[in-house]
């Protein structure tokens, strides 16, 4: 460097070339340009560090446009989570885990600038997840957060939870606390985090995303927050379908078979069904029987 640096400006210069992302590397510019001497042997320095700042502020302004034109393709299927916590408590990791997302992962705060989208199996049931960038950074979607069904709240630590809940407001999506990285606990610290949030009497899991405790609960809870029953369909001497229909509870033979396809129960000739619902296996029912989770209905058309 030709200009007789502040040591200030030595320190910032750092902080910008170990900048983890465009907003640290726009913070350490502007400081930099801050501190650059006053005197004429400085301008060039200066000239060149405020065209990098602009070509930074553009890129910046760029990405957070192709952010918003990225939300527009989300189509919300039957079932919606959305997982919302800090950076750096694991969001990333368990979307991945869960689902056939592959997400940026990496050691530096707020990776995740974009929604990533990916769909959790539940036994043959797909369930949407969708991860939203840091709840404390710019990038932070509340737009899905109020719309999603079940909000998964991914922490780390119990001070989170109250700064996350003011920020989500009145998003009406039943609520899920993920406790996270509990293989960096010694039994005792679990038993506490337990007590308190029992004390509370949220509903929550107490997970690790590194050796994967906890995520079996972590999905039995998640499908039933949603409050639908699984029916599964068969074809005559056929065995049942591997993926059921998934409704409402007290949905009808009816409604089955106008999920298959719409004016498809004006066809039906005749339904049998087995499972919980049934007097017997393979009771002979109408289009109002009323069904329960599991049951199988096989139709006979005209």
């Amino acid at each position: 460097m030709t200009v007789n640096a502040h040591p200030d400006f030595i320190y910032a210069e750092k902080e910008y070339a170990l900048a983890g992302n465009d907003e640290d590397k726009l913070k350490a510019l502007e400081k930099m340009i801050s501190l650059v001497p006053k005197h004429k042997g400085a301008e060039n320095l200066r000239a060149q560090l405020k065209t990098r700042l602009k070509k930074l502020k553009e890129k910046i302004t760029t990405e957070k446009k192709s952010s918003k034109s990225r939300k527009i393709g989300i189509k919300k299927e039957d079932m919606q989570a959305a997982i919302i916590g800090m950076t750096k408590t694991g969001k990333s990791t368990l979307i991945s885990l869960l689902t056939n997302a592959k997400p940026k992962i990496s050691d530096y705060d707020f990776t995740t600038r974009f929604p990533v989208i990916g769909i959790m199996d539940y036994n043959g049931v797909g369930i949407q997840l969708i991860e939203i960038p840091a709840i404390e950074s710019e990038y932070y979607d509340r737009g899905i957060a109020n719309s999603a069904d079940t909000l998964l709240i991914l922490i780390d630590n119990l001070e989170q939870l109250k700064e996350i809940e003011k920020k989500i407001g009145k998003a009406e999506g039943k609520r899920i606390i993920i406790f996270n990285k509990i293989d960096l606990l010694s039994e005792d610290e679990k038993r506490k985090i337990f007590a308190r949030l029992s004390s509370k009497k949220y509903n929550f899991v107490m997970i690790s995303t590194k050796n994967k405790e906890g995520i079996s609960e972590l999905k039995e809870k998640l499908f039933q927050s949603f409050g639908k029953i699984k029916i599964y369909t068969k074809e005559p001497g056929k065995i049942k379908s591997n993926k059921p229909i998934i409704l409402f509870p007290e949905s009808s033979v009816r409604n089955v078979a106008e999920k298959i396809l719409k004016g498809f129960s004006l066809k039906v000739k005749e339904t049998r069904i087995w499972g919980p619902s049934s007097k017997y296996p393979g009771q002979v029912v109408g289009l109002n029987h009323k069904l329960k989770d599991l049951d199988v209905v096989e139709f006979k058309t005209k």
